[in-house]
């Protein structure tokens, strides 16, 4: 009797990219409360030293990993130098509105922002690379459109913080998915083309408001850490995103935002209106469909090749 050929083994997910993919995003879901010890600083100062103290951190990590060459090519690039001064405007504006969202009790809106993040990137992926769009994910963008317009109408006063957050990460994601450099060398390098504005920012603050910097242990000690608040859960996510499938990193995304709404309106005491709750029931379906489809796609893919 003949016997059956061996079923190929399930694949292993890798435990380390899965601890690393954990604590990228396990860091971003806890980032309200960081940025909660720093209530009574500017938000520009705060925004500035995140700028220059991940700077120094980048500049040390460069050199230690060996990857100056790959630093100094990139900044010979006029190509890459074009889209990174895009990535950097971006991503400074992105930092600035949630900073400014945790300080000021919007942490629901700054949640509801990063929701939406996979869908807009969705939907640029549609216009701008004009990719197409299955079922699946053009029922889960128009709940995701639902629901902000019923959040519009009902409870508006936040929306743009939402959209703003969603857009500026979106168009981030997307300038450095087709920017010619590695994820190291292109932080800091944004980091780099961004510290001439965050030290002149800090200067001129300091001869005004005064600078938070230096007047409580707590204060100084934060802000001093924020670069390493800053490059770590990134290089985390880095070095997932080399060892783990694509729809287990595509789940995990929505970790960080499901902490952020949880402290909202627990730790931090936000209202939330029947508006957020139509608005998040509608993005969270669409999101479910999204994960889904993506989930069984990536089986699919799987069985091919095998």
């Amino acid at each position: 009797m003949a016997r059956a050929d061996p079923q190929p083994a399930p694949e292993r997910l890798d435990r380390t990219g899965l601890l690393q993919g954990l604590g990228a995003y396990g860091i971003w879901g806890l980032l309200p409360l960081f940025f909660w010890l720093l209530h009574g600083v500017d938000s520009g100062e705060v925004v500035a030293m995140r700028v220059l103290w991940s700077v120094v951190l980048l500049g040390v990590l460069i050199v230690a990993l060996r990857r100056v060459p790959q630093f100094l090519a990139a900044i010979r690039s006029r190509r890459a130098m074009t889209y990174l001064g895009i990535s950097a405007a971006l991503i400074s504006i992105n930092w600035l509105v949630y900073v400014w969202a945790v300080q000021h009790n919007h942490v629901l809106e700054a949640s509801l922002g990063y929701f939406l993040n996979p869908l807009v990137n969705v939907l640029l992926g549609v216009v701008l690379l004009r990719e197409r769009l299955g079922a699946a994910q053009i029922a889960a963008v128009a709940l995701a459109a639902i629901g902000v317009a019923v959040l519009a109408v009902g409870a508006g006063t936040g929306i743009w913080i939402s959209l703003a957050l969603a857009f500026s990460f979106g168009f981030y994601g997307l300038v450095r998915k087709i920017a010619p450099v590695e994820s190291l060398e292109g932080l800091t390098i944004e980091t780099a083309i961004l510290t001439p504005i965050a030290a002149g920012y800090l200067f001129w603050l300091s001869g005004h408001a005064g600078l938070g910097f230096g007047q409580t242990p707590l204060w100084t000690v934060v802000l001093a850490i924020s670069g390493v608040v800053t490059a770590t859960p990134l290089l985390l996510f880095a070095a997932a995103a080399r060892r783990l499938p694509y729809s287990t990193l595509g789940l995990l995304q929505y970790l960080a935002p499901t902490m952020q709404f949880l402290l909202a309106i627990s730790f931090f005491g936000e209202h939330m209106t029947s508006a957020h709750a139509v608005c998040f029931a509608l993005i969270w379906s669409g999101l479910a469909i999204y994960a889904v489809s993506g989930i069984v796609t990536a089986r699919q893919q799987r069985r091919a090749t095998a």
